[in-house]
């Protein structure tokens, strides 16, 4: 069934025309002109002929596996039939990765993202949430084997964040994580609540790719302003005593940015500028595809009716997917970082 499912994926995206293109493009005889463009174009063919070389491998292997079956069976040879049995179920979750790895087959699909988080209303609860939030994020690259950077963090006044940016870098990151922005709604019994009451908080997660230097995106001087203040760390306590901390505002799209992670306030100008540079090449990806206003909308509010996931600790549990309607009874370990199930959910429904 996914063998059909994946061939199915495979001709809905043209795959096979599309390496035929490019192989046109390579034979040009200007090609090597740029050499940015042209690495960009041999990395994109070969993605794509690895997708279509395996899929090619699974499809061998699968029929192989139930000619097997079949004579296994009608010789009554159950050690041959169990062993048959346990490869294909191998198979189906190799082709499974095959398939989410076709759905990540965009090209920003493999750059690494920054995570910008927000608390919303409610004061130390909802900050509480928000670096409950980062810290899920967090485990699930670690437990990945991804990189974790942090680049920026405002924390709260009792406990928890107002605001976070961190980067995380590895395969496919922003393509696994760009459906989960938006804001995410938290049910518990509050431990800042002396009378133990129920409370519900709101945060914000918005993802965006860092791009490489091969996109390039124009900023001009006059449309900046450039702020710098003292570092803060735990507690409020300063990291310096000199104004390193940077915070960058693009004026006529009111992006802003900032970063403290570094005692050098060059260093940390610098990771500002490639931060607009990710945010703004996001909102021309936003524009051409007319989201852009429905996600600022979404921004300007965080609370009801624009969660698109909620994380019930009390009077049940569960973690439930708004948009897909994927659950989870087991809140606690999805906030220790297990979201693939969610990741993939949404990959799913967004290809289907």
């Amino acid at each position: 069934m996914l063998i059909k499912e994946l061939r199915s994926f495979f001709e809905k995206q043209n795959i096979e025309k599309k390496i035929t293109e490019l192989d046109q493009v390579i034979q040009d005889p200007n090609f090597w002109n740029n050499k940015n463009n042209a690495e960009k174009i041999l990395k994109e063919k070969k993605n794509y002929n690895f997708l279509v070389n395996s899929y090619k491998y699974f499809e061998r292997e699968n029929k192989d596996l139930y000619d097997i079956f079949i004579l296994a069976r009608d010789e009554n040879n159950n050690q041959i039939i169990e062993e048959t049995l346990n490869k294909i179920k191998s198979l189906k979750d190799e082709v499974k990765k095959l398939e989410i790895k076709c759905f990540l087959s965009n090209e920003n699909d493999t750059l690494d993202s920054y995570l910008e988080f927000h608390a919303g209303a409610g004061g130390t609860e909802s900050q509480d949430w928000a670096e409950m939030l980062r810290r899920m994020y967090m485990k699930w690259a670690s437990n990945r084997g991804f990189g974790v950077e942090l680049i920026s963090e405002h924390r709260g006044d009792e406990a928890g964040i107002k605001s976070s940016v961190i980067k995380i870098s590895g395969d496919y990151i922003y393509g696994f994580l760009k459906s989960e922005s938006g804001i995410h709604r938290l049910v518990r019994i509050s431990p800042f609540d002396s009378g133990a009451r129920r409370h519900t908080s709101f945060a914000s997660v918005w993802i965006y790719p860092v791009i490489d230097e091969n996109i390039n995106i124009e900023i001009i001087e006059k449309d900046l302003r450039v702020d710098t203040y003292r570092s803060s760390g735990a507690g409020g306590q300063h990291v310096n005593t000199t104004d390193s901390a940077v915070r960058i505002t693009h004026i006529p799209t009111k992006i802003v940015v900032q970063c403290q992670n570094e005692r050098s306030q060059h260093k940390n100008k610098e990771t500002c500028m490639n931060m607009l540079k990710s945010r703004l090449y996001e909102f021309e990806l936003q524009k051409k595809e007319k989201e852009s206003s429905k996600i600022e909308n979404n921004k300007s509010d965080i609370g009801w009716g624009h969660q698109i996931r909620s994380y019930v600790l009390h009077p049940y549990k569960m973690v439930k997917d708004n948009r897909t309607n994927f659950e989870n009874s087991n809140p606690n370990k999805v906030l220790d970082g297990d979201i693939d199930s969610f990741l993939e959910s949404s990959l799913y429904k967004t290809n289907a």
